[in-house]
C-alpha cells in the first residue's frame, strides 16, 4: 500500500469514526440505544489504529502476509462463537497464528540477524487478531457502558498476547517444549481470568462449544478446559501437518503424511461421535417439581430505574398469576427485581410485603428472586473492603451494597439470602483498587464505585421442602467450577437470575444463554432461567433449551424440571485440567529464565 492510498484510508476511517462517535453521543442524550453502532466504531477505530501504524505491520517482506493471517484468524475465532454455527471453524482458527509464530521464530534464529528486517516482532500480529477477535464477539459491551467496552476489548486482548510472547520465548530457548508450552501457557492464562479481580472469561476457548453442547457432554468430567485443550491440541497437530507438508494446501500432500492426517481426524472425530451417542442416550435425573419463570421485560438503560416500583410489581405480580398453577413449586423472578432492601428490614419492605400477600394466596409456592440490598454497619462492628461512607438524616452511616437474591415462602420462620460474590469489573467491584486507584473516572461511567459491591465466601443452596437450588445471579453462571460450589452445598437444581436488557438485542445475551447450557452439563442439573428480558428458559440436563421466550417481550413459562443430588466428576474435582496446565507452566517458566539466564552469562566477556 503506497503513502497516499493509507493515508487516504487513514482519513476515511478517522472521519466516520468520529462521525459515528457523535451519532452515539446523541443517541445517548436523546435516551435512544445503540443497537450494532458499537460494532462498527470499534472495527473503524481499530483500523484507524493499524493504518496509523501500519509500518509496523509491514516494514518486512513478509508483514502483509502476516497481518493478512492475522486477520483471517481473528475472524475465524469470531465465527467459532455463538451466536453464529460454525463452531468447527475452531479446529483450524489458530493455524494462522502458529504460522506467523513460526516464520518469525525462524526469521529471529537465522545466523548474524543485522537489522529489524530479520528481527521482526510477533507482537503487532498477535495483538491485532487478538483486538479484531475481542471486537467481533464481545462488542456489545459498548451497549452496558461505552468506556467500558474500549477497555475490555483492548486490555482483554492484551492479557491474551502475554501466554503467546511466553510461548514464543519459550520456543526460541527450549524448542522441545515449544508446543507444550502453548498449551500449558494458554490454559494457565484462562484459569487465571477465571480466579482473578479482572475476570473477563467471556472468550475461554471452551465456551465456544455452548452452541453445540450435544458434542462435549463429556464436559461433566473435563469443564470448559476440556474444550480448551481440545483445541488447541487439534490446531498445533494441524499446523505440524503443514509443516511437514512445506504448507502446501493440498489434500494430497496431507495424504502423504497418512498418520498425522489420521490423528487429527481421530482427535476431532472420536469425542464428537462419542459425545452424540452419550447425548442421546442421556437421561434426565431425579425428581419432576414444577417451577414458573417471569420475564417483565423492563428495559434497564432508561425504563426500568425510572419506573416506580409499585408499577413494576404489578407487573411481576400480574405475570406470576399467568404462571403459576396448582402444582408450582417455585417461582422465579430476575436479578435486582427491587431494591435497595436493608438486609435488618427485609421483611418491612413494600415489595417484599406484596410478594409475600401473593404467596399466602399460592401456598406451597417459594419466590426466587433477585433484588438489590444494602446493609448497615452497627457501632464497632468490623468493615470490609467495601464499605463505603454515606450521610444520611444527617448523620454518617458505614453501608455494603449486595446484588443478591432471596426465597421467600409463606410461613417459613426465615429468609435465605445469598450475596452475588462473582461480580462484573468496572460495574460491581475496581479490580484490585488500592493500586488501580486512578480507574475511579471509568468506574463513575459504570455507576459503579471504588469500594464495589460485598460477596461471600462459599456458595449456599436455598433450602426448602420441595428442594434445594442453586441462586446463580448473572455473570456467576459463566463460571464452571464455581457454579460447582452450589452443588457442593448441595444444591439440586439451579436458577438463574440476570439481567441481559444492558446489551441490547444482540450476541451478548445469546451468548449468555448459551454459557448457561455448559453449566448443566457439567453439572447435571437442570436450569430455571428467569432473565428481565430475553431469553428466559429452562435447559435440560443434557443442555437443551425449552420455552425459550423472545427478547423484548413480556412472558410467563412454567415447567417441571428434575431435582437430583446427583455429584458429577467435574463438580467433585474442578478445573483439574487448568490447575495440572499452571504447574507445567510453572516449571516451564522456571526453565526458560534459567536458559535465559545461562545464555547471557556465556556471552559476557571473560576477565
Amino acid at each position: 500500500m503506497n503513502n497516499r492510498l493509507r493515508l487516504g484510508l487513514l482519513a476515511t476511517t478517522s472521519i466516520a469514526t468520529l462521525a459515528l462517535g457523535w451519532n452515539l453521543y446523541s443517541l445517548w442524550q436523546a435516551e435512544t440505544l445503540w443497537g450494532h453502532r458499537p460494532l462498527f466504531f470499534f472495527v473503524l477505530a481499530w483500523a484507524s489504529i493499524v493504518l496509523l501504524f501500519w509500518k509496523k505491520y509491514t516494514h518486512h517482506p513478509k508483514g502483509l502476509r502476516w497481518f493478512g493471517l492475522s486477520t483471517l484468524s481473528a475472524v475465524l475465532l469470531a465465527l467459532s462463537f455463538p451466536p453464529f454455527p460454525s463452531t468447527i471453524l475452531l479446529f483450524i482458527a489458530w493455524v494462522p497464528l502458529l504460522i506467523i509464530e513460526y516464520e518469525i521464530a525462524k526469521e529471529r534464529n537465522a545466523p548474524n540477524p543485522q537489522s529489524a528486517i530479520r528481527n521482526p516482532s510477533i507482537r503487532p500480529y498477535i495483538y491485532h487478531a487478538f483486538v479484531l477477535w475481542n471486537i467481533l464477539v464481545t462488542w456489545w459491551v459498548g451497549n452496558t457502558a461505552f468506556i467500558a467496552g474500549i477497555v475490555a476489548i483492548w486490555l482483554n486482548a492484551w492479557f491474551m498476547y502475554v501466554p503467546i510472547w511466553f510461548f514464543h520465548k519459550t520456543r526460541l530457548y527450549l524448542p522441545k517444549t515449544g508446543y507444550l508450552s502453548l498449551v500449558a501457557y494458554w490454559l494457565s492464562f484462562e484459569f487465571l481470568h477465571l480466579n482473578w479481580e479482572i475476570s473477563w472469561s467471556w472468550l475461554t476457548l471452551g465456551n465456544a462449544f455452548a452452541q453445540w453442547p450435544q458434542i462435549v457432554q463429556w464436559y461433566e468430567y473435563t469443564g470448559v478446559f476440556g474444550g480448551s485443550l481440545w483445541v488447541l491440541a487439534a490446531n498445533v497437530l494441524t499446523f505440524k501437518l503443514l509443516e511437514k507438508c512445506e504448507f502446501r494446501f493440498s489434500p494430497k500432500a496431507a495424504l502423504q503424511h497418512g498418520w498425522a492426517f489420521w490423528r487429527i481426524k481421530l482427535l476431532v472425530l472420536l469425542p464428537i461421535v462419542g459425545s452424540l451417542v452419550w447425548y442421546f442416550n442421556q437421561k434426565d435425573e431425579g425428581r419432576d417439581v414444577e417451577v414458573a419463570v417471569v420475564q417483565p421485560n423492563f428495559e434497564p438503560h432508561y425504563q426500568k430505574f425510572e419506573v416506580s416500583e409499585r408499577e413494576q410489581m404489578q407487573t411481576f405480580l400480574r405475570l406470576s398469576e399467568e404462571a403459576v398453577g396448582e402444582n408450582t413449586k417455585y417461582l422465579v423472578w430476575p436479578e435486582t427485581s427491587f431494591g435497595y432492601v436493608q438486609t435488618d428490614r427485609l421483611e418491612r419492605y413494600p415489595a417484599i410485603q406484596q410478594a409475600k400477600d401473593f404467596l399466602d394466596k399460592h401456598p406451597g409456592v417459594k419466590l426466587v428472586t433477585g433484588i438489590s440490598a444494602l446493609k448497615v454497619f452497627g457501632e464497632g462492628e468490623p468493615h470490609t473492603r467495601s464499605t463505603r461512607r454515606i450521610e444520611r438524616n444527617g448523620s454518617v452511616e458505614f453501608i455494603e451494597i449486595y446484588n443478591a437474591a432471596i426465597q421467600l415462602e409463606s410461613g417459613a420462620d426465615s429468609t435465605p439470602f445469598y450475596i452475588k460474590s462473582k461480580l462484573v469489573p468496572g460495574a460491581e467491584i475496581l479490580p484490585y483498587h488500592e493500586v488501580l486507584f486512578f480507574l475511579k473516572p471509568i468506574v463513575d461511567q459504570l455507576d459503579g464505585s471504588v469500594e464495589g459491591h460485598g460477596t461471600q465466601r462459599l456458595r449456599e443452596a436455598f433450602p426448602s421442602e420441595s428442594g434445594r437450588v442453586a441462586p446463580s445471579i448473572c455473570y456467576e453462571s459463566i463460571f464452571g467450577d464455581y457454579n460447582g460450589g452450589y452443588v457442593r452445598a448441595g444444591a439440586e437444581a439451579t436458577f438463574i437470575m440476570t439481567n441481559d436488557g444492558w446489551w441490547d438485542n444482540s450476541g451478548g445475551h445469546k451468548q449468555h444463554l448459551a454459557f448457561a447450557r455448559l453449566r448443566a452439563v457439567e453439572t447435571r442439573k437442570s436450569i430455571a432461567r428467569s432473565a428481565n428480558t430475553g431469553i428466559s428458559c429452562f435447559i435440560n440436563q443434557r443442555g437443551d433449551i425449552q420455552q425459550p421466550t423472545k427478547y423484548g417481550e413480556e412472558a410467563a413459562i412454567r415447567q417441571n424440571i428434575k431435582f437430583n443430588d446427583r455429584i458429577t466428576f467435574y463438580v467433585r474435582w474442578g478445573d483439574m485440567i487448568a490447575r495440572f496446565s499452571f504447574f507445567l507452566a510453572m516449571i516451564l517458566l522456571a526453565n526458560l529464565l534459567v536458559s535465559k539466564i545461562k545464555e547471557r552469562s556465556e556471552k559476557k566477556p571473560k576477565a
